[in-house]
């Protein structure tokens, strides 16, 4: 089946399989930032924007972003020239193995969007959903404070 999404900016048209996640179709065309993780949603790491909100990849069929817009880590930056919240992460050492990062990014670019200034708390309960086993959470927070600031 054919699906048409504004992805990263772009009108594409993707062939998917009926049950293929979203996931596994970005994957499988080239946008490799969204991780495989739990395959459940519980880990956060396949986080994409889905109409400017964060949602787990892996848990939402392909089909259901026909017509929508989608924003993977691939279209916040590049790497000659990175987004001040990726620029954020890695001046405040906020990457580590940099394997949940770009979903962490996503995560506060969703919320920054809602909410240009927000607290600690409101930091913390938008990057809950993404598991890291590397950082603690205390950089993440601290750099996506400091984009607020």
């Amino acid at each position: 089946m054919d699906i048409r999404l504004k992805l990263n900016g772009e009108e594409q048209d993707l062939a998917v399989g009926v049950g293929e996640t979203l996931l596994e179709a970005l994957r499988r065309h080239g946008y490799v930032g969204a991780k495989h993780g739990c395959e459940d949603g519980s880990c956060g790491a396949c986080t994409v924007l889905l109409d400017g909100k964060a949602v787990h990849a892996c848990v939402l069929l392909a089909a259901q972003a026909d017509r929508r817009n989608v924003t993977t880590i691939e279209g916040i930056g590049t790497r000659e020239r990175l987004h001040r919240l990726q620029s954020a992460f890695v001046e405040a050492g906020a990457v580590q193995c940099g394997y949940c990062t770009p979903a962490m990014i996503l995560a506060a670019w969703a919320l920054l969007e809602e909410n240009p200034h927000p607290n600690e708390a409101e930091v913390r309960e938008a990057l809950e959903g993404v598991l890291c086993r590397c950082t603690g959470y205390v950089k993440p927070v601290e750099a996506v404070l400091c984009v607020a600031r």
